[in-house]
């Protein structure tokens, strides 16, 4: 699902939504989401799962291309972890 398909399924779900007004909201949550991950803090979505980041370590690697060794440099990633309602119902569980 594409972010377009996720504002145009929050318009059909609620009728008294302008499409404008469940694209700031999207637009909102999304936001918030990664300035909460820019601050170094968790999101967690209960029955969805958790965003947070991750610290990856300097290390030395290898282009792909030529074998040579390239230096690699420490950097934060984000990191999901579903949570038990998504993984039961991505497995066919009900609740």
């Amino acid at each position: 699902m594409t972010k377009s398909e996720l504002i145009a399924r929050i318009t059909q779900l609620n009728p008294h939504l302008y499409q404008t007004d469940a694209e700031r909201i999207v637009d909102t949550v999304f936001e918030e989401i990664t300035a909460a991950l820019a601050a170094q803090k968790r999101v967690e979505l209960r029955g969805f799962g958790v965003f947070s980041v991750r610290r990856r370590n300097a290390r030395a690697g290898r282009n792909p291309r030529t074998g040579e060794k390239v230096s690699v440099a420490a950097k934060s990633v984000p990191f999901f972890k579903a949570g038990k309602k998504l993984k039961d119902r991505l497995n066919g569980r009900k609740e």
